[in-house]
């Protein structure tokens, strides 16, 4: 007999209680923590961009951040697949199997975080040249990446311990731990970048401190958590049949996040192609989407550990009626939100760059995307839910097709024949549309949840 987790009925809201509280409940620690994520990476930009120059602005949020994304994406999905069993364990109130799992997922992240930093090293250059990035922004971005990807295991244990936390229910601690390090990245930018003027050398030590403090006080808060999650770290190691379950969900998960990166890189390419400003524009204005997509995938974390604790808990009733009320709450989010930018988009730019030409071209950006954010919607938030149940791999299929290999289609077929920026953009809400429309189709058929239940029951 597995050891069962024995909870007060007041431990875990998210399998009781008023479901739209308990979401928000869980939903805003994850969405400030994000914030102030994205707060040390803006600071990034805007110091580098205010001291250094353009062209180092374009070197540290344009092409250097598309790759990271894609090589740290897969990584951290593929360890997505961990938060998910280790909800449903929780749910389901396995102890035992909740603390190999813990184990494992450590485990995954160092091992992780080592091949990565070796990548990073040996091919980082290559791949930006294959991006076609201007040579003014390679003379910064080389230097910058060569110093980030020495920060690879810190910063995956961050995101993978973070992931154990919240898969926990503990949305509030990874949002702590985020302030500190955003924080430290904030003061270390001033000395470095402004005081010792170190460029975008000092950008990146600053960053892979900041990751360092974050991923030092996730082991920390993990090594002095409940008995059920405790990390002991002479424990940390593979457990074979946990190392396949987390990869068997989480692999789609991170296949799914290579090829957004890498359909992003292909746009990013075209968008090198339209020079410096352009690309500088384009790094502002992203500043300002990761402030969506900071709410957005807050949703979408939180339904995921709503939908997995709740299914592991034999709760699908209150699963299904979670995805709905997420549903109709983000989308509040992105209609406010979307307002809000196109309001005060232009101020917001400004932040980044006194150059006018380079506003100029981040407003028609913002005036061309902003209003198609909610097309995303049904994307992430069903992904999310069906991934908790452990669907992943259909989800992860017609996000490859809708998304990536429509937007790879676009910027070879449409774009080349019509040269200019707006028809590049609008990739984006075309194949937002189409993959939420697959979504729906695919969420209501049902035929996903009574194979999960299958599964679920020949587990026991």
């Amino acid at each position: 007999m597995r050891r069962l987790i024995r909870q007060r009925p007041d431990i875990n809201g998210i399998t009781e209680g008023v479901i739209w509280k308990q979401l928000l409940l869980f939903f805003f620690p994850i969405v400030f923590g994000t914030f102030f994520q994205q707060l040390y990476n803006t600071a990034d930009a805007i110091i580098v961009g205010k001291v250094v120059g353009k062209e180092a602005l374009a070197a540290v949020g344009g092409s250097t951040g598309t790759l990271i994304n894609l090589l740290v994406g897969f990584f951290v999905g593929v360890a997505s697949g961990a938060s998910v069993i280790i909800a449903q364990l929780f749910g389901a109130r396995r102890a035992e199997d909740v603390s190999r799992a813990v184990h494992t997922t450590i485990a995954l992240a160092i091992a992780s975080g080592a091949l990565l930093t070796a990548v990073g090293l040996l091919f980082s250059e290559r791949i930006l040249q294959l991006m076609g990035t201007p040579a003014e922004v390679m003379a910064y971005a080389v230097p910058y990446l060569s110093i980030y990807f020495l920060g690879m295991i810190p910063q995956l244990i961050y995101n993978i311990g973070s992931g154990i936390l919240r898969a926990v229910g503990d949305s509030r601690r990874p949002m702590l731990f985020l302030i500190c390090a955003a924080l430290t990245n904030i003061v270390l930018d001033i000395i470095l970048v402004l005081g010792l003027e170190m460029g975008v050398r000092g950008a990146a030590y600053a960053t892979i401190i900041s990751q360092l403090v974050s991923a030092l006080l996730i082991l920390g808060s993990l090594h002095n958590a409940m008995p059920v999650y405790r990390l002991y770290f002479r424990k940390i190691r593979f457990h074979g049949d946990m190392l396949r379950r987390i990869v068997t969900i989480g692999l789609p998960a991170g296949l799914q996040s290579v090829m957004y990166s890498m359909s992003n890189m292909i746009i990013q390419a075209s968008v090198n192609g339209f020079g410096t400003d352009v690309m500088a524009a384009w790094t502002a204005y992203g500043k300002i989407d990761g402030l969506f997509w900071m709410v957005i995938s807050a949703f979408g974390v939180s339904i995921t550990t709503f939908a997995g604790q709740n299914f592991g808990a034999h709760q699908f009733d209150r699963m299904k009626r979670s995805i709905r009320v997420c549903l109709g709450l983000a989308a509040g989010a992105t209609v406010f939100m979307s307002a809000l930018v196109l309001v005060i988009g232009r101020p917001m730019l400004g932040m980044f760059t006194d150059d006018a030409h380079v506003l100029e071209i981040g407003m028609s950006i913002v005036r061309l995307i902003v209003p198609t954010w909610i097309a995303y919607l049904c994307i992430e938030i069903l992904s999310g839910a069906m991934r908790g149940a452990g669907d992943s791999l259909v989800p992860t299929l017609m996000t490859l097709v809708g998304v990536c290999l429509m937007r790879v289609f676009w910027v070879s077929a449409v774009v080349p024949r019509f040269h200019q920026l707006p028809v590049l953009l609008c990739s984006y809400p075309i194949t937002w549309t189409i993959t939420s429309a697959m979504f729906i189709i695919y969420y209501l058929r049902g035929k996903w949840l009574k194979r999960c239940m299958a599964r679920q029951e020949q587990a026991r």
